[in-house]
């Protein structure tokens, strides 16, 4: 099935919608909604200076897509690159660099650096920062710390976007998204989440219409790690609930927990079988809940997005959506990938510009 250029628009501005709808009430109480927002919740934006602001969830998941474009386009025209991790730890920590008032790098390699509103500091995971401020990043073999909230989650979206099993084994997909949230958070729920988040992803954005169920179920590295059953049986409880017309959304979801990576990916599915067809339904049920609102909305937005396409997210969730034109246009450079190689004439000064020289 040919890859859809508007899959991959719909999971980046997806993505960043259901972002910066859950921002406004992200880790406050159910009650504390209802009180703000009336019995049934937050049900649009809720706009600053009448636009929606994304966070941490949309620019980590934007700059991992910016550094494994850079690493493509060094493999292809310079003939010469690293492992494709090392690039998504490197536009990790210029986005880092883009939530201190001080540091910045003279000399950076991600054009979205220079893109004022995917920097904003919005960090919803602050030790992330002094993770990513250590000489060593984290892996699955040697964690940089425990943390298991959802902070990193969103970068295996990125990895899912960029890689599909035609021209990379699955295996090697999922391993990287495991490693991409193990990059700044080292609890194993965490970056096995990653894994079945990028497992999800590439396979949607070739074949939208396989069942989220089936591909959710997916047991990532259970003969490694203990924790891909905690993570499957999440995800389980999920699906069952999806399958209970009797139970609300909001009483899943207080169930569900979602403040972890792992129970936030499990929100995230659920929301996504019980409003399949409809975006605006799914990031009402993603947001209103006591959890990670953001992550849970981030997710959601990501997989219906990719699902449907951009011509299925309402236009008044995109008209005040700040950064949406790039993540257009990062999305068509996903979609497109490098247009050069070694020795051919063709050459793409935009393309040169941005992926090579980081904007500069």
């Amino acid at each position: 099935m040919a890859v859809s250029q508007s899959s991959y628009r719909g999971c980046l501005l997806g993505l960043a919608v259901g972002d910066a709808m859950g921002y406004t009430v992200d880790n406050r109480s159910w009650q504390e909604i209802q009180e703000d927002y009336g019995p049934n919740g937050l049900l649009g934006y809720d706009l600053v200076n009448g636009y929606a602001d994304v966070t941490s969830y949309t620019q980590l998941a934007a700059f991992t897509c910016n550094g494994l474009l850079f690493g493509l386009t060094r493999g292809q025209m310079l003939g010469k690159m690293a492992p494709f991790i090392k690039y998504v730890g490197m536009s990790s920590r210029e986005w880092a660099a883009s939530q201190r008032p001080w540091g910045r790098p003279t000399r950076n390699y991600c054009w979205l650096l220079r893109k004022a509103e995917l920097c904003r500091r919005h960090c919803m995971d602050t030790r992330m920062l002094d993770t990513l401020s250590r000489p060593t990043l984290g892996t699955p073999e040697t964690p940089a710390n425990n943390y298991d909230g959802p902070g990193g989650i969103t970068t295996a979206i990125g990895v899912g976007l960029f890689f599909h099993e035609d021209r990379t084994d699955q295996h090697e997909i999922d391993l990287l998204g495991a490693e991409t949230v193990a990059l700044t958070q080292g609890s194993p729920s965490a970056f096995l989440s990653g894994a079945v988040l990028a497992h999800i992803m590439s396979r949607l954005i070739r074949q939208p219409h396989l069942p989220l169920k089936r591909l959710a179920m997916k047991e990532q590295f259970g003969h490694q790690y203990s924790q891909a059953f905690e993570v499957a049986t999440l995800v389980r409880h999920a699906i069952a609930y999806s399958e209970s017309p009797n139970l609300s959304p909001v009483d899943v979801m207080e169930r569900l927990g979602c403040d972890s990576a792992a129970q936030v990916l499990a929100g995230a599915v659920y929301t996504c079988l019980t409003n399949s067809a409809d975006f605006d339904s799914a990031m009402i049920a993603a947001v209103n809940h006591s959890g990670r609102s953001a992550a849970v909305g981030a997710v959601t937005g990501a997989i219906l997005g990719a699902r449907l396409g951009e011509e299925a997210l309402p236009d008044f969730y995109i008209e005040c959506l700040e950064p949406a034109e790039v993540l257009r246009e990062l999305a068509d450079d996903l979609y497109t990938g490098c247009p050069m190689e070694r020795g051919n004439k063709l050459f793409d000064l935009d393309w040169d510009y941005k992926y090579l020289h980081g904007g500069q």
